[in-house]
């Protein structure tokens, strides 16, 4: 399994949609900054937004695995092997994030518990 990065790509925020919708003084995400950068396989990365975890987890699951040896969706989303752009679940402040497969090994150790 390797290592998958994670760069943070921009914050947003929909402001009609927060005009509308959103509490008052709702502003982009504070807990992703972009150019942030975190490394994942298996498990969420310290620091982390649960939410956007729960977003992308499934990309750096097969990017860990090996689907970045190819390209995604029979190249009709990225066109770029080993790499999807995604975003976190919340309407109103989506986070976008790039995610790129390495060829750094995970840590994990696989040793049957005996």
């Amino acid at each position: 399994m390797k290592k998958v990065k994670i760069t943070i790509l921009k914050t947003t925020l929909d402001e009609e949609l927060a005009r509308e919708y959103g509490a008052e003084g709702l502003a982009a995400c504070p807990m992703m900054k972009k150019g942030q950068v975190f490394y994942a396989d298996y498990a969420k990365p310290d620091g982390f937004c649960d939410e956007a975890w729960k977003a992308i987890y499934q990309y750096v699951f097969a990017l860990s695995h090996g689907a970045g040896d190819g390209v995604f969706y029979y190249g009709d989303w990225i066109r770029k092997p080993g790499v999807a752009i995604c975003s976190c679940n919340d309407g109103l402040r989506p986070v976008i994030m790039k995610l790129e497969a390495t060829a750094e090994e995970s840590k994990i150790d696989y040793t049957p518990v005996r």
